[in-house]
C-alpha cells in the first residue's frame, strides 16, 4: 500500500511536470511584440496616452510599406517647413477654399498619409487629427521672396545621433510632448523624415525607453504690473 502511495505522488509530480512545461514553451512561442488593444482596459498616464493612437499600423509600416527611396522627405525640407525650430509646419502647397478651416478638407490626406499624385509627394500624418480647427495654427506659404531677411535666430535644431544620454543608448526626446504624443504619426511610414525613421514601430510603448529630454529651466518672477506708473 505504502509502495503504491510513492507511485502515485511520482506520477502526479511527472503530470505536473509535463504540464508546466508544456505551458512555459506555448508562452515562449507568442510574439514578443504585440499591438495594444485599444478597447483594453489599461490605464494609462496622461502624458503616454497618445502614444498608442496609430498601434494598429505597426505592423503594415514594416511588412506592407517598403521605403520609398525616390519620395521620402528629408530632416532638411522637414525642418525648411517651419518658421523656425518647434513651428507649427506650413501649408507647402494651394489651399483650395480660403474659408475651409481644417476638419475633412485636410484629414482625408494627412490622416492616414498615403501618396499624393499631383504633388508627387506623400502626405505626412498629424499627430493630432483631433484638433479639426486646422488653420488656427497651419497656415499656407504665399511666398518665398517677397519679404526681406531679419536677424531672426531661427535656433538650431536638435542633430540626430548625438541626444543619447550614453553610447548605445536609446535617443531621448528632443522636443516637447504636448501635441506630439503620436510618436509613430512622425517617425514612421513612408512620409516619415528618413533620418529620424524608426526601424522598430512595432514596439508601439515608445516612452518605455524613450524619455523627454529633462533640462532645467529657470523660473521667473512673477510680473507686477504697478498701477502707479503713469500718476
Amino acid at each position: 500500500m505504502k509502495r503504491l502511495g510513492i507511485i502515485s505522488l511520482f506520477v502526479l509530480l511527472f503530470v505536473a511536470f509535463i504540464a508546466i512545461w508544456d505551458l512555459s514553451y506555448r508562452q515562449g512561442l507568442e510574439s514578443a511584440y504585440v499591438p495594444i488593444d485599444n478597447g483594453a482596459s489599461i490605464p494609462l498616464i496622461p502624458s503616454e496616452e497618445g502614444v498608442f493612437k496609430r498601434s494598429e499600423f505597426a505592423l503594415d509600416y514594416i511588412f506592407n510599406m517598403p521605403v520609398d527611396e525616390t519620395h521620402q522627405r528629408s530632416l532638411q525640407s522637414y525642418y525648411n517647413n517651419r518658421a523656425f525650430h518647434g513651428a507649427p509646419p506650413s501649408i507647402p502647397h494651394p489651399v483650395t477654399d480660403e474659408r475651409s478651416m481644417g476638419e475633412k478638407q485636410c484629414l482625408k490626406c494627412h490622416q492616414n498619409g498615403g501618396f499624393v499624385a499631383n504633388l508627387n509627394a506623400y502626405a505626412p500624418v498629424t499627430p493630432h487629427p483631433e484638433m479639426i480647427n486646422c488653420r488656427q495654427c497651419h497656415v499656407p506659404q504665399h511666398t518665398d521672396d517677397v519679404f526681406k531677411g531679419t536677424n531672426f535666430n531661427k535656433g538650431a535644431a536638435t542633430l540626430v545621433g548625438v541626444n543619447n544620454a550614453l553610447p548605445g543608448s536609446p535617443p531621448v526626446i528632443p522636443h516637447q510632448i504636448q501635441m506630439r504624443e503620436n510618436c509613430l504619426a512622425c517617425h514612421a511610414g513612408p512620409s516619415a523624415p528618413k533620418e529620424i525613421r524608426v526601424s522598430h514601430p512595432n514596439r508601439v510603448n515608445c516612452r518605455q525607453c524613450h524619455v523627454p529630454s529633462n533640462k532645467e529651466l529657470v523660473q521667473g518672477e512673477i510680473f507686477k504690473r504697478n498701477n502707479n506708473a503713469y500718476e
